[in-house]
């Protein structure tokens, strides 16, 4: 018997059974990556202790119970795992099939963000309240619906032995996908999440081999797009004021530069070792805000130290490294171009989060993949992660 990812579970007599069974060269268990899972194990479940230490004296958001984001968060990861799982099965493959129904439900969320069932969390409307104290920011799966929809489109004709690479009507179909979902976020606006998908995009095109015409190209739009976005007077006051921020961080220090400095401040005070979980004073005195989200690297920093918060950034270099070898040894385009997407999702997401705590990138509203609490988020990176195990699953057993 084959599953949908294609490997085989069929063929072991008695004498290969258990362990042997489980092992065995052509088993799911030998094909998995198990660093890259190991390490999203890891950063989730740091993610907890840090969200934790984050929310525990915040009365007026864990409802009195210090433990309510702690539960929260290792559920969201319990459920992200499943989604991964669940993702492996399926197979990659298996999904480029259902991409017109992922890339339209995701396109219809969006959309009803702009609806009044759209709410505003923390400065941004971006979300879907659905109650029970859930919200759905649908932001998180566009990423990975244009990952797959570009992919399908520039792999097609490659993988099929038409064309060598994707020609140039294949390349408008593929952006064409992506605008749609991109401009949609950002009327919300969403800046931080188009930054995301521009970046995707980017590192999509690069993947697949097309024209570097595009490349430069789009390169040049995209400036031309921000000077126009600036212009037009696009983005909300508060996100002008970051950005104003980050040009000049002695602007405003107890207004729009406030997170930054207070930001700067934790890291620097956890030395090399850190305070201690739970022990920070900035993180105690509650003088970063949003530190169980966007900010969660501060507590890191100021309660892990140096070593801590360095932990944190291997752990990521493990996911990429093990997803950009993904890339590498896959026999099909669209293997490549998918993995190729998420490791520029994972890479920029991580440094812009934590570029924006140290005061080198300007404050964008990011998470920090498998750190930060959300649930959204949580469930769109495992997700990601069960891609990847499935390309890795069903390359060829020599590669």
């Amino acid at each position: 018997m084959t599953g949908a990812n294609g490997f085989s579970v069929s063929g072991y007599g008695p004498e290969r059974a258990g362990w042997t069974r489980v092992f065995a060269r052509d088993s799911l268990a030998r094909r998995l990556d198990w660093p890259i899972l190991f390490s999203a194990l890891a950063l989730s479940f740091i993610g907890a202790a840090l969200v934790y230490s984050a929310t525990r004296n915040r009365t007026e958001l864990n409802q009195g119970d210090p433990y309510y984001f702690l539960f929260r968060h290792l559920l969201n990861t319990g459920i992200g795992f499943a989604l991964m799982i669940g993702t492996v099965w399926l197979g990659h493959r298996t999904l480029r099939t259902a991409v017109p129904i992922l890339y339209g439900l995701s396109v219809f969320l969006v959309l009803l963000v702009l609806t009044p069932l759209g709410a505003t969390i923390n400065g941004a409307h971006a979300w879907i309240v659905i109650g029970g104290g859930f919200s759905l920011q649908p932001s998180e799966f566009v990423k990975i619906t244009i990952i797959l929809g570009m992919a399908m489109l520039l792999a097609a004709r490659v993988d099929a032995g038409d064309k060598p690479h994707p020609d140039h009507r294949t390349v408008v179909q593929a952006l064409g996908l992506a605008v749609v979902p991109i401009l949609v976020v950002l009327l919300m606006p969403d800046l931080g999440s188009v930054m995301v998908m521009v970046i995707i995009v980017l590192g999509v095109l690069l993947a697949s081999g097309a024209s570097n015409r595009w490349i430069f190209g789009l390169i040049g739009a995209g400036a031309l797009g921000a000077v126009a976005v600036w212009q037009l007077k696009v983005l909300d006051e508060y996100q002008i004021a970051r950005f104003a921020a980050f040009a000049n961080p002695a602007l405003d220090p107890a207004g729009v530069g406030y997170n930054t400095n207070q930001a700067r401040i934790a890291i620097g005070s956890g030395g090399l070792f850190g305070t201690g979980l739970g022990k920070g004073s900035q993180t105690t005195g509650q003088f970063v805000p949003e530190q169980q989200t966007d900010f969660v690297f501060t507590v890191a920093g100021e309660e892990l130290g140096f070593v801590g918060a360095g932990l944190i950034l291997v752990l990521l270099g493990v996911v990429l490294w093990r997803a950009c070898r993904i890339a590498r040894e896959t026999t099909e385009l669209y293997g490549t171009i998918v993995a190729a997407g998420i490791i520029a999702w994972f890479a920029f997401q991580s440094f812009e989060n934590v570029g924006m705590t140290l005061g080198i990138m300007p404050v964008a509203g990011l998470p920090l993949p498998f750190v930060s609490y959300g649930g959204s988020s949580m469930f769109a990176v495992w997700v990601a992660v069960g891609l990847l195990q499935s390309i890795r699953v069903q390359r060829p057993m020599s590669a």
